[in-house]
């Protein structure tokens, strides 16, 4: 299947799918930390960039990386483009994206999605957030065009550079069930 072909049959789902060269994969339900943790932050994020061109997202909003062919279904992304805004169904241009983990497979899940988002000209942070340890790890593009990771332990605020947010554990962490 090609991904022209996977959004056209993905519009006509009841549950949603990723693509991955070729290959579709069910998505698992969802948990409620997973869900109180996304609402937290995209409330966050909307409230903060609200005024400004660039919107907050959620996780039905499909994330379409060309360079690796995949289509995703990011907890939270942040675009300032007027052609995702032109898009009513993909993004493809994001300045933040963001996933929310669980802690099983949580590290490979992440690396390897990572690893697909790196791709696009347009991110500049990938956070993955571990629900079970509260950690976040955030992969930050420097200008210089490298990588650098950036931890965040469980109490800690985490900066978000692309958006210039730093947003309190208290809030990011609210009402999350342990």
């Amino acid at each position: 299947m090609s991904a022209a072909n996977f959004l056209v049959w993905e519009l006509r789902q009841t549950l949603k799918h990723e693509f991955l060269r070729g290959e579709v994969f069910a998505l698992t339900g969802a948990s409620q930390a997973r869900v109180a943790l996304a609402l937290n932050l995209a409330m966050a994020l909307r409230q903060h960039l609200r005024g400004s061109p660039c919107r907050t997202l959620v996780s039905d909003m499909m994330l379409g990386v060309e360079a690796a062919d995949a289509c995703l279904y990011p907890e939270v992304m942040v675009t300032c483009s007027a052609a995702d805004a032109a898009d009513r169904l993909v993004t493809r241009e994001p300045v933040l994206v963001v996933e929310v983990l669980p802690a099983a497979g949580a590290a490979r899940q992440a690396g390897d999605k990572f690893g697909l988002c790196r791709t696009l000209p347009t991110l500049r942070e990938y956070l993955h957030i571990d629900t079970g340890t509260r950690r976040c790890e955030l992969q930050r593009k420097g200008d210089d065009g490298a990588w650098v990771r950036h931890a965040f332990e469980p109490g800690q605020a985490v900066r978000l550079a692309s958006v210039g947010l730093v947003l309190s554990a208290a809030a990011l962490w609210d009402k999350v069930p342990a």
